[in-house]
């Protein structure tokens, strides 16, 4: 079980919950996503409680952290997607901490789960069409009907185009799910190499150096790979959004 690499996966009730026949265990999933959210919280109050004029490194990624997603939300939604900007930026969070604090030896990645990939998804895509019926009303469905098409096509291109917008939720989701579990496996394999070879004496010593080494680089690359997908997540989410301001192509 130690070298197996899906059993970092498996959910583990640490509190059982029964409520009329229902599952409402609290697990270690929920535990991290708990974890995730006290965690940032943690870092952004703490880092700007006390702000000077000179900012300190910590409140610096903090202001970074702030005009990053402010600026990729304005580039992709103009001045009037601000309005959305706790939300994307609560999500980039939560997606960029949860990914951190998976790659800590023996920690769970929530995002690793496509039921909580999906749930994001869901309130993002579930937004969009929110907010996009209540400011335009059937304005709305324009989104679906581009601009300049001949009209024998349009049949056509709405069908396309309603195809296109249902799957978002699913391609925003297994993007980041197959990324991180992709991820975390190659780890854990290269990983129980290591520990397998050790094993064997002198001659697997000197064998585990280059899983030893891939091992390290691939850890460096899945920080980079957590920074990445939270980023992805994010612009896609200011993507969709725009449409929900301006649905007419």
């Amino acid at each position: 079980m130690a070298n197996d690499p899906i059993h970092q996966f498996h959910l583990t009730e640490l509190v059982p919950i029964n409520i009329g026949g229902l599952d409402f265990s609290f697990t270690n999933s929920s535990l991290f996503m708990v974890a995730t959210v006290a965690a940032a919280g943690a870092f952004l109050y703490l880092t700007t409680s006390s702000r000077g004029l000179v900012p300190s490194r910590l409140q610096s990624i903090s202001e970074m952290s702030y005009e990053f997603v402010a600026n990729m939300l304005r580039d992709a939604a103009g001045s009037s997607g601000m309005r959305f900007f706790p939300m994307v930026f609560s999500l980039f969070m939560f997606v960029l901490v949860a990914n951190l604090i998976g790659l800590f030896p023996y920690f769970f990645t929530v995002t690793s789960h496509i039921i909580v990939t999906f749930a994001l998804a869901l309130f993002v895509i579930g937004t969009v069409i929110v907010y996009g019926f209540m400011k335009h009303g059937f304005g709305f469905l324009k989104l679906f009907v581009p601009q300049g098409v001949p009209g024998i096509l349009v049949p056509l291109v709405v069908l396309i185009e309603v195809i296109s917008f249902l799957s978002r939720p699913i391609s925003l989701s297994v993007r980041l799910f197959a990324n991180m579990l992709a991820g975390h496996i190659t780890l854990k394999v290269f990983a129980g190499f290591v520990t397998s070879l050790s094993a064997l004496g002198a001659v697997g010593v000197v064998g585990s150096i280059l899983p030893l080494a891939m091992t390290v680089a691939i850890t460096a690359l899945e920080f980079l790979v957590a920074f990445l997908q939270a980023y992805v997540f994010a612009v896609l989410t200011c993507m969709y959004l725009n449409d929900a301001l301006h649905p007419g192509h």
